[in-house]
């Protein structure tokens, strides 16, 4: 593939691409993808079947290290192709040299060439580096190579209820033009709101995005402005945005249940904003006894939550559930979550079924900082078995990890915090149960360097 893109110049766009000199690039959005889900599980509760974990040598950088150098070996990608490198992370280990700059050892010769740093924001660093890199690629300064969006965490939480929900994976993807995940034009970004109780933060910020999400999207249909380019005009657009409308709907997943309390959020908006027009579909009509509410109010509502989750029952079952198979696996990976929802709803179909496909993604971060857009999948089946076929190994790897008891999932932890900020010493976890092609920590010397190290690759 790496000869595809040795004729790019930084003035122009590689001829091979089949683009002109700045000529603006179609259909910009995810190519490929790949994944890294840690080796080790341990069994959980709140609507969890396990969670991943990681031992005392793994961090951020080696998930990082292995998602990416398996791109490379697996997928047939090479350094020279990305002209950006962007990382979403919140688990740093460095406050001043940043995942990406580690990530460089695998690019050699071609690091001095490649822009991009970290996104810090919580959980919402990976959709800052997904848009990043998306805008680099229409913007004037694109050089015809791809980019490379990286998210990965190991999320740990102290004893006590939350510790289940933890969880630790990294996601690659790769972003480009003629893609078969093309990004739709709309959307919106929430910033710091600070108005509101923190138990009711994420409901805050949902709802925003949501309306104006709805707003943006039937200003665009007014006004006859497409949404998608190229193969993806095929599809008849919704003159009234609807959820129904959508082939699936992804949120950021800390865990599934507050997933199911999201999309009643959802559906709580969508009755409100119908009967503002005068115009509310039968299936709301138990909401009916809401109907002097409105959103900035309906938070304390008794009975409401429990009303939404069951209207909205059917919606999750046919346009949610399936994104949460790895969630429900894994646990809260932080910044790639809602990528791994992704991934969890593309290997749920076959190829075919997946063409045309519309999703609505909502991607949140603490602080807060949150997004609702929209994805269309590529008409083109071979875009799609492109990016698909090398996910499709998620089960199996799901169902390989090493099972590991609650007491030495706490000791495994116990044995992290020990060394945490600790300098020359050598990880204790067992290195022999990897993954084949995994990074893994093999030191931090007396400097504080971390040094890092691949286990056998087996062909």
């Amino acid at each position: 593939m790496s000869a595809q893109f040795n004729d790019v110049l930084h003035n122009g766009v590689s001829e091979t691409n089949n683009y002109p000199k700045r000529s603006w690039p179609k259909d910009v959005g995810i190519i490929s993808m790949e994944f890294y889900i840690p080796n080790w599980q341990v069994h959980c509760w709140l609507g969890s079947e396990a969670d991943g974990f990681v031992g005392d040598n793994e961090d951020v950088n080696s998930l990082c290290l292995t998602v990416v150098s398996r791109l490379f070996t697996r997928q047939g990608y090479s350094p020279g192709d990305f002209g950006r490198v962007e990382v979403g992370t919140e688990s740093i280990l460095d406050r001043s040299k940043g995942v990406k700059t580690v990530l460089m050892q695998l690019f050699g010769d071609d690091a001095s060439d490649v822009e991009g740093v970290d996104n810090v924001n919580a959980c919402y660093g990976g959709t800052a580096a997904l848009f990043n890199t998306v805008h680099w690629v229409e913007s004037s300064g694109w050089d015809g190579r791809l980019g490379l969006v990286v998210a990965a965490d190991i999320a740990i939480y102290a004893q006590g209820n939350a510790r289940c929900t933890g969880g630790a994976g990294a996601v690659a993807m790769v972003v480009g033009p003629n893609a078969a995940l093309v990004l739709d034009s709309v959307g919106q970004r929430v910033p710091q709101s600070g108005r509101s109780p923190l138990r009711q933060v994420l409901p805050v910020g949902l709802d925003i995005c949501f309306a104006r999400y709805r707003e943006k999207y039937n200003r665009q249909v007014a006004l006859n402005t497409p949404t998608k380019s190229g193969d993806l005009a095929d599809k008849q657009q919704p003159q009234q945005l609807r959820l129904k409308d959508f082939d699936a709907i992804m949120f950021h997943t800390p865990y599934s249940k507050i997933v199911q309390k999201s999309l009643g959020r959802l559906v709580l908006s969508e009755y409100l904003h119908q009967k503002s027009k005068g115009e509310v579909d039968p299936q709301f009509e138990s909401l009916s006894q809401f109907s002097g509410l409105s959103l900035e109010n309906s938070h304390e509502v008794r009975n409401l939550e429990k009303e939404l989750i069951e209207i909205s029952r059917p919606l999750f079952e046919s346009h949610t559930l399936s994104s949460l198979r790895v969630a429900k696996r894994v646990g809260n990976m932080y910044t790639p979550s809602l990528y791994g929802c992704l991934l969890s709803f593309l290997t749920s179909k076959e190829d075919d079924q997946l063409r045309g496909n519309r999703l609505a993604m909502f991607s949140y971060g603490s602080g807060m900082a949150a997004t609702m857009y929209s994805i269309t999948i590529s008409s083109d089946v071979s875009r799609i078995s492109k990016l698909v076929t090398p996910l499709r190994t998620v089960d199996s790897v799901l169902d390989a990890r090493v099972k590991f008891a609650p007491a030495q999932f706490v000791e495994v932890l116990k044995q992290r915090e020990d060394k945490h900020n600790c300098c020359d010493y050598v990880p204790c976890f067992a290195t022999e149960l990897m993954q084949p092609e995994t990074y893994f920590l093999k030191q931090v010397d007396k400097e504080f360097r971390r040094h890092y190290q691949t286990n056998k690759i087996v062909n």
